[in-house]
């Protein structure tokens, strides 16, 4: 428990934190990567130079010490670190790490201002906050325990592996040791571990793409690669691409991640997923688990691509509206060429398409794509009245600014 002078001064500190946060968090990384290389497998570097890691936990450690008096508020956030730590296996003792370079790089850009009493309220936050992360963690390892039946990383082997689009590639990953899976949530991601070129171990996490499946995962990745030199973004899915075929042997993670399908409203309220590109992944799934647990109830897939050779699984939703009814999957193509067939509409995701295929009626969203994307579908979607509890949305990497 924090104490009356500890939560005041940590309340004064709101107003620094917003305007030096990001100097601040950047201050960190860049100590703690060079005081413990240790957690440098933790993170994904071009995330560190996009700066996204560093407005994330900026954004964080202030709404963190807006709430100080009532963290409750901050239960969502809570639970996506928590699990984006488990997909990773951060363990209790790397929180002292954290917490020593964090209060390192207060006192070193505050300079005078980071006072005894402000590095004695900061760290007694953090370990409150420490505690609480900790604490979650640790029923999450627990029930990946129970529900999947291991913990830490697991060998699998490459079943098959196929084209999705152009630059999409799906692997289908089965158990080494042969053993059953249990059903994941649709939604959730796993953790890919490898080791490119024999170097140290990289690790990733990727969507499970597909319906539930006894006998294997498929996850369905995208080809990156960094724009700017230096930056070894898209080491693993290069890798994956590249050098990774039938036969082969990566370690996964289980399952993880709090951005699921949740049940069907009593009202059978329509269930809409709007995809750009490769965030078709987890919408997959959701898609498989609605059409398989939520009989009759309608769906409808909107997909977003550059083109036609970057649409992925063409083939697999044909067949799903064929069998389905229920299931209406509208493609639309941001540049499209005279090349380009399959599509139903050129252009973003607008007011004038949701008209179209969800009129005034109620509906669930749930979108994962591109950030500029994300944040256009947010905004269209709040000017039409849609409550918050039927918003749902994932961003890949660090969770970003919606209204940014």
């Amino acid at each position: 428990m924090l104490t009356e002078s500890q939560l005041a001064v940590i309340k004064q500190t709101v107003p620094i934190l917003q305007e030096h946060g990001e100097t601040l968090t950047r201050h960190f990384y860049q100590r703690m990567f060079r005081e413990n290389p240790e957690v440098l497998a933790f993170f994904n570097p071009a995330h560190q130079h996009a700066g996204t890691q560093q407005r994330a936990l900026a954004g964080a450690i202030c709404a963190y010490a807006q709430h100080i008096e009532n963290p409750a508020v901050l239960a969502d956030a809570v639970e996506l670190i928590a699990q984006k730590h488990a997909s990773l296996q951060i363990l209790a003792e790397h929180y002292p790490i954290v917490g020593a370079n964090l209060l390192a790089a207060i006192q070193e850009v505050l300079g005078e201002g980071a006072t005894e009493a402000v590095i004695d309220a900061w760290g007694a936050a953090y370990g409150v906050l420490a505690d609480i992360l900790i604490a979650r963690e640790a029923e999450i390892y627990a029930a990946q325990q129970q529900e999947f039946g291991w913990k830490g990383f697991r060998r699998f082997v490459v079943a098959r592996r196929e084209a999705a689009s152009g630059n999409i590639a799906s692997f289908y990953l089965r158990p080494e040791d042969g053993k059953p899976l249990s059903a994941s949530q649709p939604g959730q991601y796993i953790t890919v571990r490898v080791a490119p070129d024999g170097g140290e171990p990289v690790m990733r996490n990727y969507s499970l793409s597909g319906k539930h499946d006894p006998e294997q995962y498929r996850i369905s990745v995208k080809k990156e690669g960094s724009q700017v030199e230096g930056v070894p973004d898209g080491v693993v899915s290069a890798f994956l691409h590249d050098q990774v075929g039938e036969g082969d042997v990566v370690e996964l993670a289980p399952p993880c991640g709090e951005f699921t399908l949740q049940p069907a409203p009593a009202d059978d309220a329509p269930l809409v997923l709007i995809a750009g590109g490769v965030g078709i992944t987890p919408l997959m799934a959701m898609l498989h688990g609605a059409l398989e647990t939520q009989s009759g109830r309608e769906v409808i897939l909107i997909q977003c691509a550059r083109n036609s050779a970057e649409r992925p699984f063409v083939e697999e939703l044909n067949s799903l509206q064929g069998m389905h009814p229920n299931l209406r999957c509208h493609v639309r193509l941001s540049e499209a060429s005279a090349e380009d067939e399959g599509f139903d509409s050129e252009g973003f995701v607008d007011g004038e398409l949701l008209d179209e295929l969800v009129g005034d009626r109620r509906a669930q969203y749930y979108f994962c794509g591109p950030a500029a994307m994300m944040r256009m579908v947010n905004r269209l979607l709040l000017s039409r009245g849609v409550g918050a509890e039927n918003i749902h949305f994932e961003f890949f990497g660090p969770q970003e600014d919606m209204a940014a």
